[in-house]
């Protein structure tokens, strides 16, 4: 085993220098930002060695980094993108803020037309509160959940991301306990309780042992490598949190109009209490963010009915609401209810990808499976088909192939994060010869895994 990760690892190192030898530009600008950005970087898992490509432009399923180098993008902004870079939607809310004014700070027509469409297309949502971000989201929605039933303790998932809000930023990363940064203390995190995701008993264990007030999950993992629900495990979850009187918050960051124009509700037949939404709920612009719940849960925020504010629970932000981000929203998920069709190309998409990769691996008898679901994909080379992600960390027989083929996969014209963990968010703008193509690199480089290993 030591012998095949030294292996990949050297072969990882050789393909680095092949990318410092023929990207020269963004190598500059690392050094550049390295002297005015902490790690050279916005966002720390943006940085991969031997240092990030900078990009200089995206349109459709594509970027072009400052090298000149095009490359097709399985990352799209995060998942944001769900109809690539550029998107017409997107154009189009553009250019009506232009008229309407980007940023309003009073209460606005669009907001109200948005949050009236969301609750048409959303199971189980009667009202919707807007925010700035998936983190604040989340935020928002454990504090709802927590004013709601009158409990403390809250439950997320190992592996399970819901961004740096304090509460939930604890077991994402192995060996899944204690606080996942510096600067945060035990305290913050003292009322969150981790169980391993897809294990309905660990889950049932943690709630008769203490009163919690809500059960947090991704309902597909996403940052923990797209590893799906095993079949009934979501209705399991209501279930049984429900008959312990805790509320169940879906994350979906990800999934939300990604699995369906629905989200994971839709895709699963599932009704969780609270839904936490990001990334394309905000058509591509910055400041996405939205929770949306049934009346008799959203009124705890109703100031006219709850006047006392030290008797609701906070929600508020300076460009919560602002037309920019409620248009381009507005306009993607109208232009994705009226074209259902999409659904199934994404669908075909991550067939392609997935019967794929797993095909070049039998074939070159290289242990590898995948996991995910609609516009979702994980590449995990394990003894086995993980269920969670600490089967997926503990059953992996190398790291180093991880950073090998991040690196193979750029030098061949494919893009996606991060080094250490292969999952793709393809969009709908993807065509079947993109992801053949991707496959055909796949094929290839598990080619050269065989001859090392």
């Amino acid at each position: 085993m030591e012998d095949i990760e030294r292996k990949l690892g050297s072969w990882a190192l050789d393909l680095e220098r092949e990318i410092e030898r023929t990207r020269p530009r963004s190598r500059e600008l690392f050094e550049k930002a390295r002297k005015v950005l902490p790690g050279g970087v916005t966002y720390h898992i943006r940085f991969y060695r031997p240092y990030p490509l900078y990009i200089a432009k995206g349109r459709g399923s594509k970027v072009t980094d400052v090298d000149g180098f095009e490359y097709v993008d399985m990352w799209m902004g995060h998942g944001a993108l769900i109809l690539g870079h550029n998107p017409e939607p997107l154009i189009k809310a553009m250019e009506e803020a232009k008229e309407v004014g980007t940023h309003l700070g009073y209460a606005n027509q669009y907001a109200v037309e948005y949050a009236e469409l969301l609750t048409k297309v959303l199971p189980n949502a009667d009202m919707v509160r807007f925010c700035n971000s998936g983190t604040e989201a989340n935020m928002y929605a454990l504090r709802l959940a927590r004013a709601y039933t009158g409990r403390k303790y809250v439950i997320k998932m190992e592996g399970g991301w819901h961004g740096g809000y304090d509460a939930l930023h604890v077991g994402v990363s192995y060996p899944y306990r204690g606080p996942e940064s510096a600067g945060l203390p035990e305290e913050y995190i003292s009322l969150t309780l981790v169980v391993p995701y897809n294990d309905i008993d660990a889950l049932e264990k943690a709630l008769r042992e203490h009163e919690v007030a809500a059960v947090v999950l991704e309902p597909v993992l996403g940052a923990g490598g797209c590893i799906g629900p095993r079949e009934g495990y979501l209705k399991e979850v209501i279930e049984v949190a429900h008959s312990y009187g805790a509320l169940v918050v879906f994350d979906e960051v990800i999934t939300g109009f990604r699995l369906a124009l629905g989200g994971a509700q839709e895709y699963f037949n599932v009704k969780p209490d609270i839904v936490v939404l990001g990334k394309i709920v905000g058509g591509g612009v910055a400041g996405a963010g939205a929770f949306a719940a049934r009346s008799e849960i959203m009124e705890l925020l109703d100031n006219i009915k709850h006047p006392d504010a030290r008797k609701r629970p906070f929600h508020g932000g300076t460009f919560t609401g602002n037309p920019l981000t409620i248009l381009a929203g507005m306009n993607m998920v109208r232009y994705l209810a009226s074209h259902r069709e999409l659904y199934d190309k994404l669908d075909e998409i991550t067939r392609v990808l997935m019967n794929g990769v797993e095909k070049a691996c039998r074939d070159h008898d290289v242990e590898c499976f995948t996991t995910g679901a609609r516009g979702m994909v994980g590449i995990h080379f394990t003894r086995s088909r993980p269920l969670n992600v600490r089967q997926a960390h503990e059953e992996r027989w190398s790291n180093a192939i991880y950073r090998a083929l991040h690196k193979f996969a750029i030098l061949d014209g494919y893009l996606y994060m991060t080094e250490s963990n292969a999952h793709l968010l393809p969009s709908m703008v993807h065509s079947e010869e993109e992801a053949k193509g991707f496959v055909d690199m796949f094929y290839r480089f598990v080619e050269e895994v065989k001859k090392l290993i």
